[in-house]
């Protein structure tokens, strides 16, 4: 039976699938994207957070057996609105086992699920958990090595692997583009994002997500500092070579 570490549940979420969904945060990311705004989510273990109400241990570790079950108390509502689970946070592949079971066991009860990747991982591990979901939201942060790198302190080799056998299977994924001022919202970026994926049979859309200066704001309660290094007040430029070329898109 795995067992894994969340530290967040939200009910009604709207934007992180089809219908009216909960989402389910795994804890630990081998990312550290600049922008990040759950940095939470870094860690792979529990920690103090403070809040307005108090402090308290940020970090929850369950069974998926366990998850399952309080999940799977909402499916007549998620059946109702068409809507289902998101796993986000974090990086839910970093805990390969604990997703799998998860996913396995939320299949089973026939809830729609769908897991939100930043695409790092071994390709193993991509291509045997992956399928076991029905929807992929791919959060696509650069697709320059180097910049990558820069920004999010690894490379995108795994990541552009995984993108490129996403978009060869029959897989449903949404692409999704945190535009971060100066740093990935040039025509050159989106024009590299178009061409691995525009003959992608499974592409449900491309997502286009500006950075929000509020992104920040938890640091502080967790005694970490924000100091991005790119301009917070500058506006995202929209190079939205989708519509041009009709791929179904949205700007939120």
């Amino acid at each position: 039976m795995a067992q894994g570490i969340i530290f967040s549940i939200e009910e009604f979420a709207l934007n992180d699938g089809p219908g009216i969904r909960t989402t389910v945060f795994f804890k630990g990311c081998p990312l550290r994207c600049a922008w990040c705004h759950n940095p939470e989510g870094f860690s792979f273990a529990p920690q103090m957070i403070r809040t307005m109400d108090g402090e308290r241990i940020c970090g929850e570790r369950i069974t998926a057996e366990a998850l399952s079950d309080r999940l799977a108390k909402n499916a007549g509502f998620f059946n109702m609105t068409l809507g289902g689970i998101t796993i986000t946070g974090g990086e839910p592949l970093a805990q390969p086992e604990f997703l799998a079971e998860l996913l396995v066991r939320l299949r089973k009860q026939g809830i729609h699920t769908a897991i939100e990747t930043s695409g790092h991982a071994h390709a193993d591990v991509f291509r045997r958990i992956v399928p076991l979901a029905d929807l992929i939201l791919f959060d696509v942060k650069s697709m320059d090595t180097a910049i990558h790198k820069k920004y999010t302190g690894v490379d995108n080799t795994l990541i552009l692997a995984n993108l490129e056998w996403l978009a060869g299977s029959s897989m449903k994924f949404i692409v999704r583009l945190p535009l971060i001022p100066g740093i990935n919202d040039s025509v050159e970026q989106m024009n590299a994002v178009y061409e691995a994926i525009k003959d992608a049979s499974g592409l449900v859309r491309v997502e286009m997500l500006r950075y929000h200066k509020t992104a920040g704001a938890k640091y502080a309660m967790l005694d970490m500092a924000y100091h991005p290094p790119f301009n917070v007040h500058a506006t995202v430029e929209i190079n939205n070579i989708f519509e041009i070329n009709n791929i179904n898109n949205i700007v939120l």
